[in-house]
């Protein structure tokens, strides 16, 4: 049996909610908090039968599941996603801010629009979940939020100001909810993913390919597993005295 087909039990008893957790990485950290023992809602906009299959695939692991169609970058949608998990799994404990998209292009060329709706799907909308999963976590004393930044925002990438501007943005929150909830029990981190293999990389010919992979300590792109590693690990027991870090999942990208 391989390592990530092992059911662990240290998430049991505790409801998690993934956003964007339909595909990449956000499908891989959904089955890793299912396989850890947490119910979980796959929140998804879109692809309803990829959602389901998550959701198939997380029940497998003997706990709860279910995908629940949101845009969380709108402030009704976000406050109809937490009804709709608490009238069905319980209150949120685990927070996984992982909705994102990108709209690329050089600041004089980039348009208002793309500025507009890669702050509002990767920035504003952990701003929503934040503030509607902490309400239920302050009351219970207790409570992880793991926020999906990113390794450029750490050292800026051309052609991704908008990009760049929501992940930094999103580091910048999680240390300052890490302060603002740390008195009542509710750590906050992020994880900043380098080069993954998800469906954004699918499309890159082969010298593309190599020439990323060069860029890497390590020698090649991550899985998105090894991001849902770090994020299981982040919202367990033995990371009960870790709160308002970054932990770079990068192969080592970003020392060089």
């Amino acid at each position: 049996m391989s390592e990530t087909n092992v059911v662990l039990a240290d998430l049991a008893g505790q409801v998690a909610l993934v956003t964007g957790g339909s595909r990449g990485i956000g499908r891989a950290i959904a089955l890793e908090l299912g396989r850890r023992g947490a119910d979980v809602c796959v929140n998804y906009l879109g692809n309803e039968a990829r959602a389901k299959e998550t959701v198939a695939e997380i029940e497998a692991f003997g706990v709860k599941a279910l995908a629940i169609a949101a845009d969380v970058s709108k402030s009704e949608d976000v406050e109809r996603l937490f009804r709709e998990v608490t009238s069905t799994l319980g209150s949120v404990s685990v927070l996984v801010n992982n909705a994102g998209i990108t709209r690329d292009n050089l600041l004089v060329r980039l348009s208002e629009d793309d500025w507009d709706s890669v702050l509002d799907t990767n920035l504003k909308s952990s701003y929503l979940c934040c503030k509607a999963a902490a309400r239920s976590m302050i009351r219970a004393r207790k409570g992880c939020i793991v926020n999906i930044a990113s390794v450029v925002a750490l050292g800026g990438n051309p052609g991704q100001a908008n990009y760049t501007a929501a992940k930094g943005g999103l580091i910048a929150l999680t240390k300052t909810l890490a302060i603002e909830l740390g008195g009542r029990n509710i750590r906050v981190n992020a994880v900043a993913p380098g080069f993954i293999e998800t469906d954004m990389t699918a499309n890159l010919t082969k010298e593309a390919h190599q020439a990323l992979a060069g860029r890497i300590v390590l020698g090649h792109l991550g899985a998105p597993e090894d991001v849902a590693a770090a994020v299981g690990f982040l919202c367990s027991p033995p990371a009960r005295y870790i709160t308002g870090q970054v932990l770079s999942i990068d192969g080592g990208l970003s020392l060089t």
